[in-house]
């Protein structure tokens, strides 16, 4: 059967563009490690645009290589030295900037003073009051692009195995953090130039000035020991963009999440760091009205991370769920939060949806209105009705993402995933077939979420749905003075 693919430019993409290999990269742990490797392949340009970076992290540090750097702010010092074509440019959002020097990090404009002529700190507040820069994206030589949802930050190193306590998994000044959840994909080829021309974009918007194309070395970048999953596949690149300075905003993700949820037959299988948003939850309750429509699983931590977005995500989670949970007539819809052996949640950052065999997102946009209206997002998007030619090995490897992902979430092999789904036909019968004590997916229910409802839910500044209103305006401006005074009684000086 033809289907009509999701992606369209203009609509529910930017652009659709041809990536020669891509990686689906599970984890901060592999990512961070493969992009130093594509780092120390890098000639004329690297590009790092985040929502936070912390120059004091470890990139490598169960695995660093000897007589080369493995803090991120000594690695792009010593790149410089030793590549002399080489410049390097950083861009993390505004507020980010300012709560880094309370843990200690310099203010990025004395970061650019130490960091000679070809590094480039910047931070970029081109956006509406309250609003979040919130891409992660890294280019090098406008040959390989890593777009997902890991920052380059701390508290986001950890490996697959999530174990409760791990030397590792520790702040540069010493703290602890728990295990912590994470996707991105690396890719190259005209979909990493695509990629470039987002990160390009943002750092026009934010500096005021558009970096001068490059010519590269023609020799391809690719990280040592990546294995790509794809070859030569087209993806769709998205973004959100608000209105901002007489810009029009830009909603592809919204679009494309509606896109991709409408196309699901069979099943829906999705990660996020939150469900709070109306419209999402309005789209799922359509497709679980239908007598034949699809399964749909949802990851998502356990709680919020920190205590306002805690009660203010978890409560819009409390309210949405009721309305989902009403609406499964079917009994086709489980929302679950991932735990350690020794019980304790893991932290979901990944945004990913997977919609049968056909469809993969991985990018950094949650379910949540900021995601969708709001902060500046980039997702991208692989179709098989876009990839005709080799339909078949696309779906396969989708197919295997969803499997792997799953597979970890329960601590079994994937194997034994891909028989019991086969056996069952059923997603949830065989994530419920699999789940026990340990290593697991924990299950929301109305019980246990039943003191999770709070009047934050209804407050606009964490997760904004009318980004006009003047309430909002004075409530967010009063949490930012507040902010910036406490980052000023943590200063040394």
């Amino acid at each position: 059967m033809t289907l009509d693919p999701i992606l369209v430019p203009g609509d529910t993409c930017k652009q659709t563009a041809k990536a020669d290999r891509l990686s689906v990269i599970v984890d901060a742990a592999d990512y961070f490690a493969h992009a130093k490797s594509a780092l120390m392949q890098a000639q004329r340009r690297a590009i790092l645009v985040g929502w936070d970076f912390d120059t004091r992290i470890e990139l490598a540090p169960d695995n660093s290589v000897p007589d080369v750097p493995d803090e991120l702010g000594e690695l792009l010092g010593w790149l410089t030295k030793n590549r002399p074509e080489l410049e390097i440019f950083v861009l993390r959002w505004s507020l980010g900037a300012v709560t880094g020097i309370a843990r200690g990090m310099l203010p990025p404009f004395v970061q650019d003073l130490m960091s000679g002529r070809r590094i480039h700190y910047r931070v970029d507040a081109a956006h509406p009051i309250a609003a979040a820069h919130h891409q992660k994206i890294a280019v090098i030589d406008d040959k390989i692009a890593f777009c997902g949802g890991i920052d380059m930050t701390v508290e986001r190193w950890d490996t697959s195995d999530h174990t409760t306590s791990n030397e590792y998994r520790v702040t540069p000044t010493g703290d602890r953090y728990g295990p912590w959840h994470d996707v991105t994909l690396a890719l190259d080829g005209e979909a990493a130039q695509a990629i470039a021309d987002v990160a390009y974009d943002r750092w026009e918007a934010a500096t005021g000035n558009r970096l001068a194309p490059i010519t590269p070395d023609p020799a391809p970048i690719w990280p040592d020991e990546l294995e790509p999953i794809f070859t030569g596949v087209t993806v769709g690149v998205s973004r959100t963009l608000p209105a901002y300075n007489g810009y029009s905003g830009v909603d592809e993700i919204r679009r494309l999440y509606l896109a991709a949820i409408a196309a699901a037959r069979d099943t829906l299988y999705i990660e996020s760091q939150y469900l709070a948003s109306r419209e999402i939850a309005d789209a799922l309750i359509r497709r679980l009205a239908e007598p034949t429509g699809p399964e749909i699983v949802v990851v998502i931590p356990r709680h919020a991370d920190g205590d306002i977005e805690r009660r203010s995500m978890d409560g819009a989670r409390h309210r949405l769920l009721r309305l989902i949970w009403d609406a499964d007539i079917h009994d086709r819809f489980r929302i679950f939060y991932p735990v350690t052996a020794e019980d304790e949640p893991i932290y979901v950052h990944a945004k990913v949806l997977i919609a049968d065999d056909r469809i993969l997102r991985v990018g950094s946009s949650n379910l949540n209105n900021r995601s969708l209206g709001f902060d500046s997002e980039c997702d991208v998007t692989i179709d098989a009705a876009d990839n005709d030619d080799q339909s078949a090995a696309v779906r396969s490897t989708i197919s295997g993402v969803r499997t792997r992902l799953i597979a970890e979430h329960l601590g079994v092999d994937a194997t034994e995933v891909d028989a019991t789904v086969a056996e069952q036909q059923s997603l949830i019968e065989a994530i419920d077939r699999h789940r026990g004590r340990g290593r697991t997916l924990k299950p929301f229910t109305r019980e246990n979420t039943a003191d999770e409802d709070s009047p934050l839910a209804d407050v606009d500044f964490v997760d904004p749905e009318d980004v006009d209103s003047v309430r909002f305006d004075r409530v967010y401006r009063a949490v930012l003075r507040r902010t910036v005074r406490g980052v000023r009684s943590a200063l040394p000086f």
